[in-house]
C-alpha cells in the first residue's frame, strides 16, 4: 500500500496539535481566604472561673417546745414566707384546759391567802387584848406566808401554761424560703422534733475547691463575681468568706464565697459560676479567641492565673500576604478567651478561623476581619 506526500503531511499536523500540548501550563492553587483579629485589646488582669451550686448561708430548723398533735401542715419546699407568718400549729385543746386549771388554782390560792390574812388580823387583835398567846399569832402569820408562796407557785404555773399554749404555734423568724418540710399533718410529735427548716432569701454562699496557686492569691474578703448558669446576664457581687487551710483532696483547697447582692430569680440549688480576677504577671495582655490556637484541644482546662502556657498561632504577614506560625505565651483564660502576655504586638493580625487548614508560608487574602 502506498501513501502520497500530502497524506503524510496531514498526519504530522494532527500529531503536533494533540490535546496534551494544547493544555498550556498548570494552574496555581487558589489563594485561601483568611479571617483575622487585629491585636489591640489589652487587659491588666486574668480571670479564673469555678463551677458551683448556690446554697443558703444558714438554714434554721424550727420545732415546737412542747409535744402534741399537729394540725394541717400547709407548707411546700421553696415557698416564700414572711416574718411572723404562722407556719404550723398543734391541737391546743389540752393546753387550754391546762390554762383553765391553772387559773382555778390561782383563784383558790388568792382566796386562801385572803382568808389567812383575815385570820392573822383577828389573832393580832385578840393578842393585844390578851385573849390568845403569841404562839397563836405566829402560827397565823406562818399560815399567811405559806398561802403567799402557794399563790406565787400557782401564778407561775399559769404563766407556764400560757407559754405552752403560745408554743403550740410556729412562726417564721424572718422573711425566708422553706427549705424542708419534715412532718406530716395530724402526726403526734415530741418536743424538739424538727417540723420545717427555713433560710434567709437574701443570704447565699457557694462552696468549691481551688488549686494551691489560686488559694495562695486569695484572702478572706477577696472580691468575686457569681454568674447564674440558667441566666448568664445575672451577675452578682460576692466575697471570699472562708478559706480551707487543709486540702480536702490532693492539692485541692476548699473555698466559700458569700453573695453581697441578691436577685428575685435566685434559688438554692442553682448552678452558678464563680470568677476571680488576678493581676497579670506582665504589664498587659491581649485577649484572643480560643479558635486562634493551632492545637486548641491541647489547651489545659486548669490553666489558671500565673500559669505560663505556650500556644502556637498563625500571624498574617501583610508584606508577603502569607501566614507565619508563631509560638506565643498564654497566662490564663478570661471570658472564654486566651490571655496572651508574650509574642504579639499591637497592630498585628492573627488567624482566628480555619487555622487547622493553614500551613507555614501559605498564601492568603484577608476576608472580613474582626477589629
Amino acid at each position: 500500500m502506498r501513501f502520497s506526500v500530502p497524506s503524510v503531511t496531514a498526519l504530522v499536523v494532527l500529531v503536533a496539535c494533540s490535546p496534551q500540548d494544547a493544555s498550556g501550563p498548570p494552574e496555581e492553587p487558589p489563594v485561601r481566604g483568611l479571617i483575622t483579629q487585629l491585636i489591640e485589646e489589652t487587659s491588666q488582669s486574668t480571670e479564673r472561673k469555678y463551677p458551683g451550686v448556690l446554697e443558703p448561708s444558714e438554714i434554721t430548723s424550727l420545732s415546737f417546745e412542747v409535744g402534741g398533735k399537729l394540725s394541717t401542715v400547709n407548707l411546700a419546699v421553696g415557698q416564700r414566707v414572711a416574718k411572723n407568718e404562722q407556719l404550723a400549729e398543734l391541737d391546743d385543746t389540752q393546753f387550754v384546759v391546762s390554762i383553765e386549771n391553772a387559773q382555778a388554782s390561782v383563784s383558790e390560792a388568792e382566796a386562801l391567802l385572803k382568808q389567812a390574812e383575815d385570820d392573822l388580823g383577828r389573832q393580832e387583835t385578840l393578842f393585844e387584848r390578851g385573849v390568845v398567846s403569841k404562839v397563836t399569832v405566829d402560827d397565823a402569820r406562818t399560815d399567811v406566808q405559806t398561802r403567799q408562796a402557794q399563790l406565787v407557785q400557782a401564778q407561775k404555773s399559769l404563766r407556764s401554761a400560757e407559754e405552752d399554749l403560745a408554743d403550740t404555734i410556729i412562726v417564721a423568724p424572718f422573711d425566708g424560703i422553706i427549705n424542708s418540710v419534715d412532718a406530716d399533718s395530724f402526726a403526734t410529735v415530741a418536743s424538739g422534733t424538727v417540723i420545717t427548716s427555713i433560710y434567709d432569701a437574701t443570704s447565699y454562699e457557694v462552696s468549691f475547691s481551688v488549686n494551691f496557686d489560686t488559694v495562695a492569691q486569695l484572702i478572706v474578703g477577696t472580691p468575686a463575681k457569681v454568674r447564674l448558669a440558667d441566666d448568664p446576664t445575672i451577675v452578682l457581687d460576692a466575697v471570699v468568706n472562708e478559706l480551707g487551710e487543709r486540702a480536702d483532696t490532693v492539692s485541692s483547697f476548699p473555698v466559700i464565697v458569700e453573695l453581697r447582692d441578691t436577685h428575685d430569680l435566685i434559688r438554692a440549688g442553682m448552678a452558678v459560676e464563680v470568677s476571680f480576677e488576678f493581676a497579670l504577671p506582665a504589664e498587659q495582655g491581649f485577649l484572643i479567641p480560643m479558635t486562634a490556637a493551632i492545637n486548641e484541644g491541647q489547651i489545659p482546662e486548669d490553666a489558671g492565673p500565673g500559669s505560663i502556657v505556650p500556644v502556637p498561632v498563625y500571624v498574617f504577614n501583610p508584606g508577603t500576604e502569607t501566614v507565619q506560625r508563631r509560638e506565643v505565651v498564654m497566662a490564663g483564660i478570661r471570658e472564654n478567651k486566651l490571655l496572651i502576655i508574650e509574642g504579639l504586638q499591637p497592630g498585628e493580625r492573627i488567624a482566628i478561623a480555619g487555622v487547622s487548614f493553614l500551613r507555614e508560608g501559605m498564601k492568603v487574602k484577608l476576608l472580613e476581619a474582626e477589629d
